[in-house]
């Protein structure tokens, strides 16, 4: 059985009577026989890996395709617009999530030196095919879930394989980033964490960037790069995602969410919203209502 198949078999079984995501201690486990509408997510730090049907998601300007055997990377909080694109009864959606860890990363830079990596200079997202010997250590990790005491004790030992297989893939470079306290990646993560403490309030850049430690022309730089946005992009994103989440529960209730998230103005609010989701907020929160899941 080839290592696809096999992480198909664990998949289904582990994701047996829980439609979407289910967390197994450190895993994520992903099932579903159904394509979805775009949804936005904050994404955080995680090896996502598809084994069965596909996946878009899109980040700023970019869309990333997702299809099974390619492992994608994200290395900061990012605020994505994804949908299920390939699904159905008779091969479900399938994949498995793990977090990045920082600290472990860190640790095996030290341990195993640097080596000579070309800088990243993308976004804080990539999508690569992934190896054999990432494929064999996902399939192990899931192995160990069969007994709780064998996950308990060794599964620590295999997620700090599967950080050293992606410090030594084609992910490496962006992946190093994550483990390195002075790099762009660090920086662009505390900017993000200061935005989201304030996301519905009014923020000056120059006091972002003062509490980061950088020029705004530096932050806006590498927080571009990171993100593919600006900081304010970033934050109108993540208002306008939040919003669209309490929409879906009072679709009549539209000024005042708007104004929850940090629109002082409706008619600003309905036009950004409707220029993100491609209709206006009430009309697309009903139609979330009627068909956030939509059968092949």
């Amino acid at each position: 059985m080839d290592k696809l198949a096999a992480l198909r078999e664990r998949i289904t079984r582990l994701a047996e009577g829980h439609e979407g995501p289910r967390w197994i201690d450190s895993v994520l486990v992903f099932a579903t026989d159904r394509v979805t509408v775009p949804m936005g997510t904050v994404t955080q730090p995680m090896l996502t890996l598809v084994v069965q049907g596909a996946k878009r998601s899109i980040l700023g300007d970019r869309v990333f395709e997702h299809h099974p055997g390619h492992a994608a990377v994200v290395t900061v909080e990012l605020p994505l617009v994804s949908e299920i694109i390939r699904a159905s009864r008779a091969e479900p959606f399938l994949a498995l999530g793990l977090r990045i860890e920082p600290a472990t990363i860190a640790q095996l830079l030290v341990e195993g030196g640097t080596g000579p990596v070309a800088p990243h200079h993308g976004p804080g997202m990539t999508i690569d095919p992934a190896s054999d010997n990432l494929l064999d250590a996902l399939d192990r990790l899931l192995r160990l879930t069969d007994d709780p005491r064998d996950f308990r004790v060794l599964s620590a030992g295999v997620r700090r394989e599967i950080h050293w297989w992606l410090l030594n893939g084609p992910q490496a470079a962006m992946v190093r980033q994550a483990g390195t306290a002075d790099s762009r990646l660090t920086l662009v993560a505390h900017a993000i964490g200061w935005i989201k403490d304030r996301y519905d309030q009014v923020i000056r850049i120059d006091d972002l960037a003062a509490a980061v430690g950088t020029s705004v022309s530096s932050l806006n730089r590498h927080f571009r790069a990171v993100t593919a946005m600006s900081p304010l992009q970033y934050q109108k994103q993540i208002r306008l995602q939040k919003a669209r989440s309490a929409l879906i529960a009072a679709p009549n209730d539209v000024a005042a969410i708007g104004y929850s998230v940090g629109y002082d103005n409706p008619s600003q609010f309905s036009r950004e919203y409707r220029r993100l989701y491609g209709a206006p907020p009430g009309q697309d929160a009903l139609r979330l209502q009627k068909a956030v899941i939509v059968r092949e």
